[in-house]
Parts: C-alpha cells; sequence; structure tokens
C-alpha cells in the first residue's frame, strides 16, 4: 500500500505535542534558534534526548554538528517565538530571548524547560536526521502553561 505524504502528515498532526526552540551557536559565533516539535525523552541513564532536523533545512549544518546545543521547551507566551523562529531566513537569536548557558548553549529567558545537550549521535532518519544529545545541564520554570500544537495550530489546554 502506498502512503499518499500528505495524508500521512495530516494523521501525524492529530498528536498534541510540544513545541521547542533548538539553540546552538555557529562557529563563527552567532546564536540561532530553530523551531521544532520532535522532541522525545530516550533515556535517564544516561540522560538523552532526542529531536530531529530536515535533511534540506537551510540551517542544517548550523544544528547537525555542533558540540553542545539547547532544546527549548516553549511556553504559551513564546507562540510569538515559535512563529519568528520557524521561518526561513529569520533564525538568528534576538539577543533580548537568550542568554549563555553553562556549555555555551543559548537558554531561552522563561523557558518551561532548557536542556543543554552534548551531541551524543546523529541517525538516518529518512529525510530527517536524528540527533541524540546526553542532557549536561537542564533549568526549570516551576509555573507556565505550555505552548501546543495539533493538528496544524496552536492550542492551550482546557
Amino acid at each position: 500500500m502506498e502512503i499518499d505524504s500528505r495524508e500521512l502528515r495530516n494523521a501525524l498532526g492529530r498528536f498534541a505535542t510540544g513545541v521547542c526552540i533548538i539553540s546552538a551557536v555557529t562557529p563563527q559565533g552567532e546564536a540561532l534558534g530553530l523551531t521544532a516539535n520532535s522532541f522525545a525523552s530516550v533515556s535517564l541513564d544516561p540522560p538523552l534526548v532526542l529531536w530531529s532536523l530536515q535533511n534540506n533545512s537551510e540551517v542544517f549544518s548550523a544544528f547537525s554538528t555542533p558540540r553542545f546545543y539547547a532544546i527549548n521547551i516553549l511556553a504559551q507566551e513564546h507562540e510569538g517565538h515559535s512563529g519568528r523562529y520557524a521561518k526561513k531566513g529569520d533564525h538568528r537569536l534576538d539577543p533580548e530571548h537568550f542568554t549563555p548557558g553553562k556549555f555555551g548553549a543559548p537558554i531561552l529567558r522563561q523557558a518551561l524547560a532548557s536542556f543543554e545537550c552534548e551531541l551524543h549521535a546523529t541517525h538516518d532518519g529518512g529525510d530527517h536526521l536524528i540527533i541524540v544529545g546526553r542532557v549536561r545541564d537542564m533549568q526549570t520554570r516551576p509555573e507556565g502553561a505550555p505552548l501546543l500544537f495539533f493538528c496544524g495550530g496552536y492550542r492551550q489546554l482546557a
């Protein structure tokens, strides 16, 4: 049976996800952010998480190879950040949006949680690269509602 890619995308969209901004610093010292909802926990011991990067992303080289990067889980008030860093050509992080983490990765201000990761492994994932990171540091915010994505739009918990 042949799977229609549009129908598959629509069906996958029925799974509600949180929204993250993946952040890294280029070798030239530029802080970049990329919106993603392909975040998942892998292991508690060792502490591993993953996310997926589209192979044809304009910032593929910047996000596929840094030794350290951060996964920042967004709160509802970050909807504007999510839209901004999802756009092509607009991945430079606004200096007011982040602070440097312990290992140099940009940590988004007021994120619900931020995981500063060291690159652990990458795996071919079809049209995406699966990036596994070892959590080296983390920060959490004790309150706040998550930014959710479902069926192609942002949603809120009832």
